[in-house]
């Protein structure tokens, strides 16, 4: 079997990086304000949100996708290996993943801010959600186009992907029926997390069946938190327009 495909690999180990840690990786800093290295039309945007909810100062580095292959660029492996945002560098270190860095926003600026109590039942339906998001949630998004792509070749895997879609919206449609936001009346950093796949399905499917789950994006989307971070974050093609 052909190994040549490691010889693209980028150099991790020169990179200073300890593999269990490999989301958290040490670098070079000359201030202690966050910096999000912001990708265009990105998961990223939802970092630059929980920041203005939480009125943290921040910085931004933008990075742009290359318009044929929408990738991110090259330069993004500079901040961390696998080079795909969202990233943030705060007090020395690379933070990597969506879930790590909200849970570490909150730790350390959060101030008991935007998570439940930690001893509560509610602090573990948060956690679960941080977690679904990037997890069940996102896949069927993730292979969808690619499905697609292949056409009648992929009927059977298409026919999967549209049943997670269904089973997953279905189930976030529920659990929002008789609430504003996923653990209750007050928007938390699990919404935050989670909002990226409610953008996914009102941007590319028929929402209405699942009405709670559109109510709940165009809610969190009017927040003047979201606003101010679409103001700063620049395009975002998941974005409504506010209600006249």
């Amino acid at each position: 079997m052909s190994t040549a495909w490691l010889d693209a690999m980028p150099a991790f180990a020169a990179s200073g990086i300890n593999c269990p840690d490999a989301g958290i990786a040490a670098v070079s800093s000359e201030n202690a304000m966050i910096t999000v290295h912001h990708l265009n039309e990105s998961r990223s945007q939802r970092i630059l949100w929980l920041l203005e909810e939480l009125e943290v100062p921040y910085e931004i580095k933008p990075y742009w996708r290359d318009p044929r292959t929408k990738m991110a660029p090259a330069e993004l492996q500079q901040v961390h290996p696998l080079g795909k945002s969202p990233i943030i560098t705060d007090d020395g270190r690379a933070v990597a993943e969506s879930g790590a860095i909200i849970d570490y926003i909150i730790r350390h600026y959060g101030g008991g801010r935007l998570r439940p109590d930690p001893s509560s039942q509610d602090y573990d339906d948060y956690v679960y959600w941080l977690h679904y998001a990037e997890g069940s949630a996102s896949l069927p998004f993730v292979i969808d186009p690619i499905a697609k792509s292949f056409g009648k070749m992929a009927t059977p895997l298409q026919r999967r992907v549209d049943h997670e879609l269904q089973l997953n919206l279905g189930f976030i449609d529920h659990c929002l029926a008789e609430t504003d936001y996923l653990l209750g009346g007050e928007l938390t950093a699990a919404d935050i997390q989670m909002s990226f796949v409610g953008e996914l399905a009102v941007t590319f499917l028929d929402t209405d069946r699942y009405s709670h789950l559109d109510a709940w994006v165009t809610r969190f989307q009017a927040r003047p938190a979201y606003r101010s971070a679409l103001e700063r974050g620049g395009s975002y093609r998941y974005a409504r327009q506010p209600a006249a």
